[in-house]
């Protein structure tokens, strides 16, 4: 078996389960390697009823207490039982699974293994796995690798494809030399493949995560040096001098910049006047004023001469920035349009071909923007907005749309300076840490699930009052579906507890685009008052009049992605407000949180969160919020990161990264 051979050549994967993994990008054997676990399920000594953690999983040793009771409820079979140990007392509920009748019998004892909640003040599980003792001391010896799945492929069906790539994984050869992995502690790269899909405890799992965090970061960093080396040697062909217009266009704005924003101004001008093609960063925290900053580029671009592309990650912001940087530069006779996926053919081709004339000064889009059908006349800038949601590819695409055009990137990622240097590697950094003048600060609780009922009161006194609101709901890992099932029950639950006159909607990933845009239109256009989404809506959506959001179970997101949602309101004239509902009992969970509640600082927000990582919180959602990486993340694994780049510095191309298959395709889809 080869790296690149075809998933069909593992046993027992024919054409039907082998498109079934093409859905989740899965073509190849090294594809399938690449696909690690997002979880692993552990089999802990098993806790007193009493002393279960609320919103925790857990295990618990008890005797059923009463017979099997089985029923139908608007169209669900449920299984009740109750169930009992010396310390109280849990009722435990199964949905359509009647066989359990004949195998649960009242007397007999078995481990449960579920979530704790607590409905009508007894504790719940439901859906837990069984197991007799015999059986649960063997679990205890495993940890479960839980995959990605799709329609048609189980998680066991995951598993022995993943076995019968065993073998090959054994003899994969490290292109690291034994001294270096000796000197800095990282794991041998056969072994890490093992141990990522077969641990045998968490501490070889977090040495497999580093070692492989380690690799996507060396060749990220390699590939960013040449990167870099390539860009350093371009010389400018497109010299833009025009700081007196500029400056002209700035005093015009109804507002005055920040000393952040005229900083970044100034070092952009620098740069698109000097010898050299300028590739620089703009990083600002949420709200800081970003793009008030890429318009002043644009304008200096066009009233020299040139056109100006602005790419960003979603329709709705493609459509955002273009009705406000059209409304603003209309009067200086800058020609702006809208390029996005669902753009009528029509529109389109008129498009292609005012851009391809030069009639089109400034366009703005998505990844529509570097299709093949699109041609520029005369590209001197390029935009890329949420940068970390463009893959490095994409970006050059861009660029290559032009003779060597200026790079300009922005970010409202919030990572620490000393980390930010090393990522963007091949990008000069200006940094934007004011909050525009006349912005109130958010107001921030973070509260227990007994403060719901004051929290939707809330809620419904700000509707009234003619504010809009976001309600945040976490991923669901356990299955693919259950992630819209959390939505869609929480979407009811906020129509129960909210005046019907409260206009609720619903948002999430598995929506087809055209629909998602609808509702975010209708959203920013006042016909929404409740919006409740997933972190769908966590890049960039302006809408001034939101002034509330509040994130059901906050202790499941990192404290960086929780940051750049609470940016979505605090955007207008109003008072705003987030409150995180922290689904756990327990106080590391709460003092987390609090460090949201106490700062709106994201670069802040984000140091804090590096000293407050837990040696298990590799088991948790991506800091981030966004894959940079397959596997790694620039908060969880700082310290590879800075090794990387160290054994890089050390060693440059003599380790040869490049050269080893298994890490070949990294780039492709890592995005940063």
């Amino acid at each position: 078996m080869q790296l690149t051979d075809n998933i069909t050549t593992i046993k027992g994967i024919g054409e039907k389960t082998a498109a079934a993994f093409a859905k989740l990008g899965v073509h190849t054997v090294d594809d399938l390697i690449h696909t690690y676990p997002r979880n692993y399920l552990s089999y802990g000594e098993p806790v007193d009823i009493k002393d279960t953690v609320i919103g925790e999983r857990q295990a618990i040793c008890a005797v059923i207490s009463s017979y099997v009771d089985t029923r139908k409820v608007r169209g669900l079979t449920l299984t009740n039982i109750t169930a009992k140990d010396h310390t109280g007392n849990i009722k435990i509920t199964w949905f359509n699974s009647p066989f359990l009748r004949n195998v649960l019998h009242r007397g007999d004892t078995y481990v449960f293994v579920g979530t704790v909640k607590v409905k009508n003040n007894m504790r719940v599980m439901d859906m837990p796995e069984y197991y007799k003792l015999a059986q649960y001391q063997d679990m205890r010896q495993e940890m479960q690798p839980v995959y990605p799945l799709t329609s048609g492929l189980s998680n066991k069906t995951f598993q022995k494809a993943i076995i019968s790539t065993r073998e090959m994984i054994y003899s994969l050869e490290d292109y690291l030399p034994d001294e270096v992995k000796y000197d800095y502690s990282l794991m041998d790269i056969s072994e890490a493949y093992e141990n990522i899909h077969f641990p045998m405890n968490e501490a070889v799992l977090k040495n497999a995560i580093k070692r492989l965090a380690f690799d996507e970061f060396y060749k990220f960093l390699y590939d960013m040096g040449k990167l870099k080396a390539e860009n350093i040697q371009i010389p400018n062909n497109h010299r833009i001098v025009q700081g007196k217009n500029v400056a002209e266009f700035v005093n015009d704005l109804s507002f005055s910049l920040t000393k952040g924003q005229q900083q970044a101004i100034e070092d952009i001008l620098a740069d698109m006047g000097s010898d050299n093609v300028m590739n620089r960063l703009v990083q600002g925290d949420v709200g800081s004023g970003k793009t008030v900053v890429a318009e002043a580029a644009l304008f200096a671009c066009i009233k020299e001469g040139y056109q100006g592309a602005l790419m960003v990650p979603t329709e709705v912001l493609a459509k955002q920035h273009y009705e406000e940087i059209s409304e603003m530069f209309d009067k200086y006779g800058i020609k702006t349009a809208c390029l996005v996926g669902s753009t009528p053919m029509k529109e389109k081709r008129h498009i292609y071909e005012g851009l391809k004339s030069g009639d089109i000064d400034i366009i703005i889009g998505t990844h529509a923007l570097i299709e093949d059908k699109v041609e520029y006349n005369n590209l001197g800038l390029v935009v890329t907005d949420e940068q970390h949601r463009f893959g490095v590819n994409q970006r050059k695409k861009l660029t290559a749309k032009g003779d060597a055009p200026h790079t300009l990137v922005m970010s409202a990622t919030p990572i620490p300076r000393t980390l930010a240097i090393i990522m963007y590697a091949d990008l000069d950094i200006s940094v934007i840490s004011e909050l525009p003048r006349g912005r109130k600060p958010i107001k921030n609780c973070v509260v227990g699930t007994n403060y719901r009922n004051t929290a939707y009161k809330f809620i419904a006194s700000q509707v009234e009052e003619g504010s809009q609101v976001y309600v945040i709901c976490p991923m669901v890992e356990e299955s693919e579906t259950m992630d819209l099932t959390n939505v869609t029950e929480y979407t009811d639950t906020m129509k129960a507890n909210l005046p019907s006159s409260v206009r609720v909607a619903m948002l999430h990933g598995k929506m087809k685009a055209d629909e998602k845009n609808s509702i975010m239109d209708d959203y920013i256009a006042g016909n929404i008052d409740v919006l409740v989404s997933t972190t769908v809506i966590e890049v960039g959506i302006n809408n001034p009049n939101s002034t509330v959001m509040m994130v059901e179970n906050a202790e499941r997101f990192g404290l960086a992605q929780l940051h750049q949602l609470r940016g979505r309101v605090g955007r207008g004239k109003k008072q705003s407000y987030c409150i995180f509902i922290n689904g756990k009992e327990s106080k590391e969970s709460m003092d987390r949180l609090r460090v949201l509640e106490n700062s709106n600082d994201g670069f802040f927000i984000a140091s804090e969160d590096l000293k407050l990582r837990g040696p298990g919180d590799f088991f948790g959602i991506r800091q981030s919020g966004e894959m940079l990486f397959m596997l790694a993340d620039i908060y969880n694994h700082a310290d590879m990161l800075k090794i990387a780049q160290e054994i890089l510095a050390k060693y440059g191309d003599n380790l040869g990264p490049t050269k080893s298959k298994i890490i070949t395709s990294l780039n492709e889809n890592a995005v940063l």
